[in-house]
């Protein structure tokens, strides 16, 4: 029996083609279960936490060696890479997908701010996990908790001027993987989408109100940090990242895809 040759479409996708794949995207994520989502969002939390342990094991281990935290910064889309193409919930990523498909189709709305709902909470949750782990059980060595800890403080050492505006474009920065990954045919592709961005969203000190938040909660379990310090700060980050997802990448996307049509 012949073989039979599969030809993979390496074209490259039109505005229209991404917006339809962000849309069909969005669609798989509000159709799964709540206590599925909620188990995915815990695990990409807890996930999330490996971008700044990467970081902070790098930076303990260079210490004040030059372009230490260049060097050190480029382990910090790890957490990034595993989140997304691992399929967990990240709540950033949901700034996207079913917007877009509320967009288009208004009656999924409800359903969207369940997803928002259950998935926020569930992220922090794992964050808040993954902190007890590194910061409660001997599991690091003691130079990698107390770097993680101060660059949980540093995070906290910021108005809430820029705490917003931080957030918004790391919110704006995040959601734009997520709009290329759907663009891209092959996972190595994905991969070097998601770290050429988040390399630039962790070396900028970019609020990300789920990857900060594993930097931040450590301080606070070590008891470096107060839960107050942290509530404001993830609250400024979240309405950062929201605005900076939904209005620069969701709207505008969503806009030149429309207005195209019109024409």
């Amino acid at each position: 029996m012949p073989e039979r040759k599969v030809t993979l479409d390496s074209s490259r996708r039109s505005a229209s083609q991404i917006l339809e794949q962000v849309a069909n995207n969005g669609r798989d994520e509000l159709a799964r279960s709540s206590h599925a989502l909620a188990f995915s969002g815990i695990a990409g939390g807890l996930t999330m936490g490996l971008t700044g342990l990467a970081v902070a094991i790098a930076g303990a281990t260079l210490g004040s060696e030059r372009n230490a935290e260049i060097i050190s910064h480029l382990l910090y889309p790890l957490g990034f890479i595993a989140v997304i193409i691992g399929r967990a919930q990240l709540f950033t990523e949901n700034t996207l997908y079913p917007v877009i498909l509320v967009l288009d189709e208004r009656r999924h709305l409800r359903n969207m701010l369940r997803l928002w709902a259950i998935v926020f909470p569930a992220n922090v949750l794992g964050a808040f996990l993954f902190a007890l782990l590194v910061i409660r059980t001997p599991s690091l060595r003691p130079e990698y908790a107390s770097e993680l800890i101060r660059i949980g403080q540093s995070a906290l050492d910021s108005s809430t001027t820029h705490i917003f505006w931080s957030a918004v474009i790391g919110g704006w920065l995040i959601a734009l993987v997520a709009w290329m990954v759907s663009a891209s045919h092959w996972t190595i592709g994905q991969i070097a989408i998601i770290w050429i961005v988040t390399f630039v969203v962790g070396l900028g000190h970019f609020a990300h109100c789920i990857a900060t938040s594993g930097e931040i909660l450590s301080a606070v379990v070590a008891g470096q940090a107060s839960a107050g310090a942290y509530g404001h700060w993830i609250l400024f980050a979240t309405l950062g990242n929201i605005v900076g997802g939904v209005t620069i990448v969701s709207l505008l996307n969503y806009g030149q895809v429309k207005a195209g049509e019109e024409n």
